[in-house]
């Protein structure tokens, strides 16, 4: 005889969960920041470029590049995430996706 279950979400993607708990736009903006934080890392890496080197880039604060720089910061303006692009010789691509 089967029982039946007394968890609704079993099966529900994680998404969904998100989504239900009003969690999901929160999430996704996160991901998509750390996302960006490591790619900027990586060409900072691969083009041999330092901290010291990317504030004078973007002409901005030490503590500026140190939150964009921070995995874990949401405290990042769109206009800091396009000249952060710029000094690594990148551009700043935002997709509208249904």
């Amino acid at each position: 005889m089967a029982v039946a279950s007394s968890n609704a979400r079993i099966g529900s993607s994680f998404d969904e969960f998100l989504k239900e708990e009003d969690m999901l736009g929160n999430a996704v903006g996160l991901a998509l920041l750390r996302v960006f934080a490591w790619k900027i890392r990586e060409a900072m890496k691969a083009k041999a470029i330092t901290k010291v080197e990317m504030v004078k880039r973007m002409k901005a604060s030490r503590s500026e590049v140190d939150r964009l720089l921070d995995p874990t910061s949401d405290k990042v303006e769109l206009a800091t995430l396009v000249r952060a692009a710029d000094a690594v010789g990148h551009k700043l691509s935002i997709d509208l996706v249904a």
